[in-house]
């Protein structure tokens, strides 16, 4: 089902592709053995034709007349985003939004093993969250080097989030989940995916302020 040399993937359809695994789970619960597009399609409010295109561009092509089998796709989603393998993280930042990320059981799921996290409060070291030990951060360089940790997650106040990250590219880190409003200078090197609560917050308030307006009185 999954072809081999598959093109560079756009990031809208990387978007989507969670979306489609998060359906397929539920339809695998449910005992549906095979899916298509069309069903895909319907359960998301999207069109047939551009699931197909996603899936394509991700190497997976179904059979004609019978479509996927639901856990196939399931298991190709898996290993083209990575998920089938887990990752390790380090998260800095202790605060409400690092331990509300902790907290979050959804990441094993999707690859991703948020092992420790890393802060400057004295109150948090040496204590735990969500299970999770929270270290000093001039801990940080060490224990990414004695255990191959590639990915960081950045969730300081933005008054501090670039000498974090600096912090980070020194002990080798190769790609910064960044949740503060700070864009980062970094090397080409690193890769930097920025999840902006502020920005997704004002484009909310602004879609909702507009449909307000256009709504009747």
């Amino acid at each position: 089902m999954v072809r081999k040399n598959v093109a560079r993937i756009s990031v809208p359809t990387l978007r989507r592709l969670p979306m489609y695994h998060g359906y397929l789970k539920k339809a695998a619960g449910q005992g549906r053995a095979f899916v298509s597009c069309t069903h895909i399609a319907a359960g998301l409010h999207l069109v047939p034709i551009q699931v197909r295109k996603d899936l394509h561009s991700a190497g997976i092509d179904g059979k004609p007349r019978v479509g996927y089998e639901v856990p196939v796709l399931i298991s190709s989603l898996e290993k083209f985003l990575g998920w089938n393998n887990l990752s390790k993280a380090y998260l800095v930042g202790a605060g409400d939004l690092g331990a509300a990320l902790l907290g979050y059981r959804g990441f094993n799921d999707q690859g991703l093993d948020i092992v420790a996290t890393f802060d400057n409060d004295p109150r948090k070291i040496g204590g735990k969250i969500h299970g999770k030990n929270v270290y000093a951060l001039d801990k940080f360089a060490d224990l990414v080097k004695r255990n191959g940790v590639l990915i960081g997650i950045l969730a300081v106040p933005r008054g501090v989030a670039q000498d974090v990250a600096e912090i980070m590219i020194r002990a080798r880190i190769r790609a910064i989940w960044n949740f503060t409003s700070v864009r980062l200078l970094v090397p080409p090197s690193i890769i930097v995916q920025d999840e902006n609560l502020a920005s997704s917050l004002a484009v909310l308030s602004k879609r909702l302020a507009q449909s307000l307006q256009r709504s009747p009185s």
